[in-house]
């Protein structure tokens, strides 16, 4: 049976009868009338030829090549394929900054996954785990990368056609520097500010010349890490821009012109130097004024973390997301355009951008497959329809990065399909992907059980945006909203799922060298899951836990955090991961007191 390769190719044919012998002779040649990255592969009785665009597509031929020679069918099939990617950057970023930083050993796997998926760009986000020169205090407890692990980690990516890009936040998401006694003037708002009712300590830095010029400082200590000439300066979410000391000059020019001014300061370094700079676009593109500023080189990315098919249900739910988006003067009907929506003021200016959706692994412990394959495709529509030359997948880590790597593997798969060849890969099988050419299961139990385990969120029938209401219950039974509350029936369901997935799960049988750890850290997450489920069967309706259940459920918490610690450390560093314990803290103080 011919077989097909991954990523599927734009084009391809196969004719049983006769191919290549073994040692039939393989010609290449150069090509360049065949698009950037692109290969031409026929095989018959009397060889193998490729002709290739590129070194990329060089690469990309022989990697197809392999795929195909596997096939126990190919002396006998004679193959033709012709492919070249919709995107010239297909991207990955991975969080490294939320609790978990990754050991060489995990890097390494992710390379692994990014070949496969021919992605070709990997971006590290970073905010204090590097260890940046004279700033120890800030980095001294979180395992921090070290010069040596970058310049390691970009030779280990060039080997691979991949390049490495310093990702570093320069404004906000800064609160990891900003406590510290250092650099606590450098706050926006040095006494922290208040979102969605609660106090927040300062995530912002003040838009100054003066922190314009040290962030440049600590881009120019990472980055030389990198033999890339290509910068990710994040700038994004900035909560306090305008309501502290920039509050006058904000009012003067308004806070599109306090945000540009700072983040063309933090680029022009750079951009003079021949640099591409990258910035996160959810600021900029809220600003009609700023879409004729963009400098040669400044390449705003848009972001958009749901699909069109959540957004949608969570507007028809009509939960209380969408009475605080509407009091917040936001056009509600407008959200289920997803990236069109998002990228709105760049698309009516004309402004060349790239996209990034997102993996859906984190705010959620077993990932949300199906919002994730359509956040990705949405991705991809709009950006191939607008000439988008990038497309780069994210991985982030809120709340503790509790989620493992594996759960993470399939969207990944899947995204780097659809940004090299959309209508080829939109119905791809990620399961029988994940098992055949990534986890080596013979049983396909792995893969199949990691996709079926993450669509349990999309069926509890909560729609909530960017988390999975069993990763919110376990942050604080007790801060969770009503609309976001699964059913008991719907519980019960999940509950069954869960229980299924953990009995297939010893069937496995991955021979991959992490086969043992996806096993075990996927279990971890079926298990704390299900413990979710329990929780919210036994929570009412202001949040306290019954308490009957609560000394059980206290035990298993108690004996599943061990088990958390114990496979957090066999992927990722020490530093972090009493913060990352800690996010369960207000689930856990609640089973107490309704225990006693």
């Amino acid at each position: 049976m011919p077989v097909t390769p991954f990523p599927r190719p734009k084009s391809m044919s196969a004719t049983t009868g006769s191919g290549p012998a073994p040692d039939a002779p393989l010609t290449v040649v150069a090509d360049a009338s065949l698009p950037a990255q692109g290969y031409r592969l026929q095989t018959s009785a009397d060889g193998t030829t490729v002709a290739h665009a590129d070194a990329a597509g060089l690469r990309y031929a022989l990697a197809t090549l392999d795929q195909l020679r596997a096939g126990r069918d190919f002396e006998t099939t004679s193959y033709t394929v012709e492919d070249s990617p919709d995107f010239a950057v297909r991207g990955f970023m991975l969080d490294i900054s939320r609790d978990r930083v990754p050991t060489r050993r995990t890097l390494a796997r992710w390379v692994e996954v990014l070949d496969l998926a021919r992605i070709n760009c990997l971006e590290l986000y970073t905010e204090h785990t590097y260890r940046f020169r004279g700033q120890q205090v800030v980095w001294q407890d979180a395992s921090a990368l070290s010069a040596a692990d970058l310049q390691w980690l970009d030779a280990l990516c060039a080997s691979r056609g991949i390049e490495l890009v310093c990702n570093q936040n320069t404004l906000g998401h800064m609160e990891r520097w900003l406590k510290h006694p250092e650099h606590a003037k450098r706050s926006e708002n040095e006494d922290g500010f208040t979102m969605r009712g609660r106090h927040r300590p300062p995530s912002t830095v003040e838009p100054s010349p003066e922190n314009a010029a040290f962030v440049g400082e600590l881009l120019e200590d990472v980055a030389a890490n990198f033999r890339t000439r290509r910068i990710n300066i994040g700038a994004d979410e900035p909560w306090e821009l305008g309501t502290g000391k920039s509050a006058q000059r904000a009012e003067e020019v308004g806070l599109g012109t306090v945000y540009w001014e700072y983040v063309t300061a933090v680029m022009q370094p750079w951009l003079e130097r021949g640099w591409t700079v990258e910035f996160w676009a959810d600021v900029f593109g809220d600003h009609p004024e700023l879409m004729d500023k963009v400098p040669a080189g400044a390449i705003p990315v848009v972001w958009q973390y749901d699909s069109p098919a959540l957004l949608a249900d969570v507007i028809d739910s009509a939960g209380g997301q969408v009475q605080e988006w509407r009091s917040q003067g936001l056009d509600v009907t407008a959200l289920r355009d997803g990236f069109r929506d998002r990228a709105k003021l760049l698309l009516d200016a004309g402004v060349p951008f790239w996209v990034a959706p997102g993996a859906s692994n984190w705010n959620a412990l077993l990932g949300r497959f199906d919002n994730a394959v359509g956040n990705m495709v949405d991705a991809a529509e709009v950006g191939l329809e607008n000439g988008a030359q990038g497309y780069l997948n994210t991985s982030w880590g809120d709340h503790g990065h509790w989620d493992p790597p594996s759960v993470a593997f399939g969207p990944v798969l899947f995204g780097g399909a659809v940004s090299w060849a959309l209508e080829a890969n939109r119905d791809l099988d990620v399961a029988a992907v994940l098992d055949e050419r990534l986890l080596l299961d013979p049983t396909g139990t792995t893969g199949e059980v990691l996709v079926r385990a993450g669509r349990i969120t999309r069926q509890l029938g909560a729609p909530v945006l960017n988390a999975s209401p069993l990763c919110m219950v376990l942050r604080d039974p007790a801060d969770v909203a009503e609309w976001a509350v699964p059913s008991r029936e719907a519980l019960l369901a999940a509950r069954e799922v869960l229980r299924g997935c953990l009995e297939d799960l010893r069937a496995a049988q991955p021979a991959a060298a992490d086969g043992d750890v996806v096993v075990r850290e996927l279990t971890q997450a079926l298990r704390l899951s299900d413990l979710a489920a329990r929780v919210f069967l036994a929570r009412a309706a202001d949040g306290t836990i019954d308490a009957a259940a609560a000394p059980a459920l206290l035990t298993e918490l108690d004996a599943l955090l061990e088990e958390q610690r114990a496979c957090w450390l066999l992927r990722s560093q020490p530093g972090g991961l009493t913060d990352s314990l800690a996010e369960f803290a207000p689930l856990r103080h609640a089973l107490l007191r309704a225990a006693s």
